[in-house]
């Protein structure tokens, strides 16, 4: 455990993290050992918590155990999951219950065990500001301490070398929903917020699931196993043209890889563009066993002859929508295929319509004179997942989840958080803390020189210690 002391108060630190996800709390874990590493991880939330609203009972991650905050990185880690159960006394119950996909409450529980002990992080901060100085050639970071009721307490500065940002993403709502969902009285709530609601929405007189991914199946299904029978009142709608399964092959699994990933950022912008719209079966899909849970519990409900009061319709999106009186709500649709309309009325609305990258340009305002943008004025991201600044700023700032633009249909994906983590180790520190496989797929990516373009099959580096300072 890296118990190295902040020399003096204004001695900058070699790292300064915005934002306690997965994502840098996996950073956080593998900096632990480095003892030569001065790192510190910024949060204005009190404690960590994954998606608490979507922590239905028996949801599971859809990536194996092992892609946990460290394993594929370094599995000697101490914060492996595996140690997590060892700490727990639960390893032995976790190996004969042989489960490969664990339940989305056990990976929040390893998670905040893992928040819980690394001395890095500091929860109750809210970071305001990312500034460049140009005369000391280091980041200031201003950032707000709050109180245990989230009011502003004080005022603090952090000078760094480098800034990683992993602010995570937020709920999306649609144009047409968004007023209805800023107006309490309405029943509308996106999913994210959904065990807040169950209750209400349990006893709601109809209820409408709006979205066909992974979240959107979830919440139905928990709807559909606790309304009665015949009485159910659930329609479950959304804009794809199916209720797709997730591609979940094993070579479709590569597009997953450190070596697709580098491929993708290979590729011409426009390129990468039509490939993140076309891939969205790689991570928008609904596994097989959730979309088999539904069907066995709607067939359940027909052994008696009857049907269940359900509707599920694929290939619709809402194009307005209103109250009618004060608690219910007139959804207006429309069939893409069909080019038909109706109107649906319901007294409850699940938003099941997925999560985007929240925006940078709020706490990067101060940076926007130095940083270089996309045709789209999106960031421009190295392969080092580094934001492509002026070359006067001579620091590094490393995004973590803002990067699918630059690196595919990977970034918010957990099975990469320890790679990329070591990645950016890697070249923060300009050593190896962390070697890293030359090669991790079967699937040979592109052409180079009118050649497949094959990885080396091995690809040693030498561990070298890292030592005080960098």
């Amino acid at each position: 455990m890296n118990t190295a002391q902040h020399p003096t108060p204004d001695a900058p630190r070699d790292l300064v993290g915005i934002g306690i996800g997965p994502f840098n709390l996996s950073l956080a874990a593998l900096a632990d050992p480095l003892t030569g590493l001065d790192a510190v991880f910024y949060d204005q939330r009190p404690a960590f918590h994954w998606h608490p609203g979507l922590l239905i009972d028996g949801a599971r991650v859809q990536v194996p155990f092992l892609a946990d905050l460290v394993t594929l990185a370094d599995p000697a880690s101490p914060w492996t999951f595996l140690n997590h159960l060892r700490a727990r006394e639960r390893l032995f119950p976790f190996y004969f219950a042989e489960r490969f996909h664990i339940e989305r409450t056990e990976y929040d529980a390893y998670c905040r065990w893992v928040a819980d002990n690394l001395p890095s992080l500091r929860f109750h901060h809210q970071v305001d500001a990312v500034r460049w100085n140009p005369e000391r050639a280091l980041f200031e970071v201003d950032y707000t301490q709050l109180d245990a009721d989230g009011e502003a307490e004080a005022l603090g500065r952090t000078h760094t070398r480098n800034v990683v940002l992993g602010v995570g993403t937020e709920p999306h709502i649609p144009d047409p929903l968004r007023p209805l969902v800023d107006d309490p009285t309405v029943p509308v709530i996106h999913a994210a917020d959904y065990l807040a609601h169950r209750d209400t929405l349990l006893t709601a007189g109809h209820v409408t699931v709006i979205g066909t991914g992974q979240s959107g199946a979830e919440t139905f299904l928990d709807l559909l196993r606790h309304r009665p029978a015949g009485r159910e009142k659930l329609h479950w709608l959304g804009r794809t043209e199916a209720f797709a399964p997730m591609e979940y092959s094993r070579l479709g699994l590569e597009h997953f890889t450190p070596d697709y990933t580098r491929y993708f950022h290979g590729l011409a912008e426009p390129v990468r563009d039509r490939l993140v719209a076309a891939q969205w079966q790689l991570h928008k899909g609904i596994d097989t066993d959730t979309t088999t849970a539904i069907h066995d519990e709607l067939y359940r409900r027909t052994l008696d002859g009857g049907w269940p009061d359900t509707t599920l319709t694929p290939g619709v999106h809402v194009r307005t929508a209103g109250r009618i009186a004060t608690t219910r709500v007139e959804l207006h649709l429309e069939h893409a295929q069909q080019k038909t309309r109706t109107r649906l009325t319901t007294d409850a609305v699940v938003l099941a319509t997925g999560y985007r990258e929240r925006p940078l340009g709020r706490v990067l305002a101060g940076l926007d004179p130095y940083m270089r943008r996309d045709s789209r004025e999106r960031p421009r991201i190295d392969d080092r997942f580094r934001l492509v600044l002026d070359p006067s700023v001579t620091g590094s700032v490393y995004v973590q989840n803002a990067e699918t633009h630059t690196h595919g249909v990977g970034a918010p994906d957990l099975g990469l958080a320890a790679w990329r983590s070591a990645t950016i180790l890697n070249d923060l520190t300009a050593q190896q803390p962390y070697p890293l496989p030359g090669r991790t797929a079967f699937t040979t990516f592109g052409l180079q020189n009118g050649q497949p373009q094959i990885p080396s099959a091995r690809h040693h580096r030498t561990l070298t210690p890292l030592v005080d300072g960098i």
